[in-house]
Order: C-alpha cells, then structure tokens, then sequence
C-alpha cells in the first residue's frame, strides 16, 4: 500500500497540518499521533461443516483522555491494522469535534460475512467477545456497528459480555436493537447528521437544496438513508448511486422508494437501469465526476484520490464515509474551490446518537424520537459552526480546521491529566 492510499499515514499527515496551524507542542503531536493500545487476536469458531476456521481481529484504543474509547466494529475481507489505526484515530477526532466526552477506538474481524451462516456468525461474534471482553465495557471501550455488522450482532456480543460479567450490560454496547436498550434513531442517525451538516453548509454559501443536485456513491445504510432524507428534508433531486456492483444515473431524478426496495430484491441498484426508463448505468468512478450541486460519498476510504480529484464537478462534498478523500486529493479540492464537509463532522451523527444511547442505557430512561433528533441537530449544527468559524478565522479548508477545534480538545485533556 503506497503512502497515498495508506489510510493510517494519510490520519497522521492530516494531524500533521492542523498541529502546524494551532502551534501544537512537539510532545502532545507525537503523543497523539499513536494509539494508546492496540490488540491483535485470533478467534478459533467452530464452522458448520464441523471444521474450525481462525479470524484474525484487531480492536485499537486511540485515545482516551476524553473518557472511554468508542468505536465501530467492522466484519471485511480486506480489513487491515493500519485502516483500523486510521478509523480509531478519526472516531478520536469525531467524539472531540461534536464535544461529546468519549474518545476514539475501532475493531475489525478479517472475514466475509456474506459467506458465513447465521450460526457461524453468531459464533464469530460471540468469540471476539471472549478474545476482548476484559478490555471492553461501559466504563473503558464501547463498540458499535460498523461494515457489514448489524444490530443483530451487536447483541450477540452484549449477550456475550453480560454472561462474561454476570449481570446485564447493555451499556457495553451500542447499536443494539430496540427491545434490548438501543435507541431510537439509531439506524438513520449517520446519514441524518451529515444532512444537518449539509443544511447548515448550503446556508452558508447560498444554495438552495430545494434545486439541488445530488450524486451518491454508496448504497449501504449511510447512503440509502442520506436519499431517503435529502429527499424528504430538503427536497433534493437524487439523480446519481452506486454500490460495488456499479451505479445508475437518472437527470429527472431516481426515487427512493423504487431503487431502494430494488436493491433489497437484487442485491445491487446497477440492474435498476434495466427496468426504468431514462436510467443509464454508470461506473462508479463516473458517478464521482458528475456534474451536480452535492456529491456524497457514503463507502469505503480513498475513493477520491489525485488521478480524479480533477474531474469533481460537485461544488460540496458531503463526506459520509470515513476518509473517503485522500491529502493530495483534498489538495486539487481545494484549488477548484470545492466545499468540502470533512468525513469526521459529516458522519458523526452516528457516534452522538450511539453516545445517547449509552446515556439512556445509563440511566435507564429512553427518549422518544423527536427527542432524539433534537438533540442530533443540536451537536452537529454547533459542530458546524465552531468549524465553519475556526476555518474563517485561520483561512483554512474546513478538514484542517475540524482537525484543529477537535485535537486542541483531546490535547487539552490530556494536559489536564498530567500526560504531556
């Protein structure tokens, strides 16, 4: 993996610009360039066919200067150490931005689920657990959904830990279903941020969203949200998606409703441009260069990269996927005067709704939906502002200046504690 596309590299050179802008110490920028721990495990499971497979797992712990680490847990074949270092580092920088008190972490299992049965999930699940469990908890590591991880799994692993310490832990956990302490507005709460981001972006340089444009690359959970609410909030025409199979493009616009339910049938929206008219299919990398108001990257990291940073013809990016935009790439964006809403603002509604989550788990009162989005809308139009503010006052892209309102937070309390 070259330095370019190197996710972990590419966290630290980003670190690297907004320690150079706020004057950082040597010895807090050294400190938080690293994790603080890191595990690497391996997980014996029992498959169906009575044979037993190894998966290899990582969970990387930040920082937790804040208080305890949180982050997603992602099952992916391609799932790396350094892609893991890289998503803790920006789950650290997102818990900060947001002002929530958490700090950052992240896991993976190097697996594909979709060639796993329901029984040998469960049991994959429930062994990372094991691996882990001493390491984990409300008061030390929270994990949460991530890549191809869902409640379902999520509460396998509180079930898990609960038996591991003898008594109900829901609050070991985020994301989990309803009936066992998750929260409402969970599952949405990703994509929902970043449309509170994108309404207060739009103020700001005067688009009307109600005329927009909109191209999604990535049709996932985040990305099948951020059409159902782009739509639904703002009014906005989505007339571009993609999964990993390919994407589709439709000028007068794809209905939610339609490509979404076409998805769950066939697996992929690519095959939607058979049966609609006026819907051509595109490739992904041709949904990333069209011509539209707002470009939503909703995948995996390092899909806008220098060879076609050039041909973004988006005047906003809303970055729903985590580092889906590399140094040298946000380089070119930055000449071509593109407004970028930097991955770890975008995206942290996630984490906010999973740190509501763990209040309520808490105190075990849970708050109803309109509860919950208010208070979503909230932290993410103050994250914004204090963003939007810091890049004015310095004359900085706003992924420097959201680097530079969360690490002098983190930096602050590790001073506090004596640590630097």
């Amino acid at each position: 993996m070259t330095p370019e596309m190197n996710p972990f590299e590419i966290a630290q050179r980003q670190l690297a610009l907004a320690a150079e802008v706020m004057g950082l110490d040597a010895t807090p920028h050294e400190f938080l360039r690293w994790p603080m721990r890191e595990f690497h495990v391996r997980i014996p499971v029992r498959m169906d066919d009575g044979t037993t497979r190894v998966f290899e797992g990582f969970r990387v712990q930040y920082n937790d200067a804040r208080g305890p680490t949180k982050g997603g847990l992602r099952f992916y074949p391609l799932e790396t150490f350094d892609t893991v270092r890289a998503l803790a580092a920006w789950m650290t920088w997102k818990c900060a931005v947001v002002d929530i008190p958490l700090g950052g972490a992240k896991g993976g299992v190097v697996c594909n689920p979709k060639e796993l049965s329901l029984s040998e999930l469960e049991r994959l699940s429930r062994g990372y657990i094991r691996a882990l469990g001493h390491y984990v908890g409300p008061e030390i590591d929270i994990p949460a959904p991530d890549v191809y991880t869902n409640p379902q799994i999520m509460a396998w692993m509180m079930d898990e830990y609960s038996k591991m310490v003898g008594h109900n832990a829901p609050g070991m956990i985020t994301g989990k279903p309803i009936p066992l302490g998750g929260s409402q507005g969970r599952g949405d709460a990703t994509a929902r941020g970043g449309m509170y981001c994108m309404r207060e972006a739009a103020r700001a340089l005067d688009i009307d969203l109600s005329q927009a444009t909109v191209a999604i690359q990535g049709y996932g959970n985040a990305g099948q949200y951020a059409h159902e609410l782009v739509s639904e909030l703002f009014g906005s025409r989505v007339v571009a998606v993609s999964d990993s199979k390919g994407g589709i493009y439709c000028p007068d616009g794809l209905s939610f409703e339609s490509v979404s339910a076409h998805k769950q049938d066939e697996g992929t929206v690519l095959t939607y441009a058979d049966a609609a008219q006026a819907c051509q299919r595109i490739t992904s990398a041709e949904l990333l260069a069209l011509d539209v108001d707002v470009l939503i990257p909703a995948a995996l990291e390092g899909v806008i990269h220098a060879e076609n940073a050039h041909d973004i013809q988006a005047r906003v990016i809303a970055e729903l996927a985590n580092g889906p935009t590399t140094p040298q790439a946000d380089e070119i964006l930055i000449e071509k005067g593109v407004y970028v809403i930097p991955d770890f603002l975008c995206n942290a509604g996630g984490v906010t709704v999973s740190y509501f989550e763990q209040v309520q788990n808490a105190y075990g009162f849970y708050w109803d939906i309109d509860l919950v989005h208010q208070r979503l809308d909230q932290k993410m139009t103050s994250a914004f502002q204090a963003v939007h503010r810091v890049a004015q006052q310095h004359g900085t892209p706003n992924r420097i200046a959201a680097y530079v309102v969360a690490v002098a937070r983190v930096a602050e309390a590790c001073k506090l504690r004596g640590w630097v």
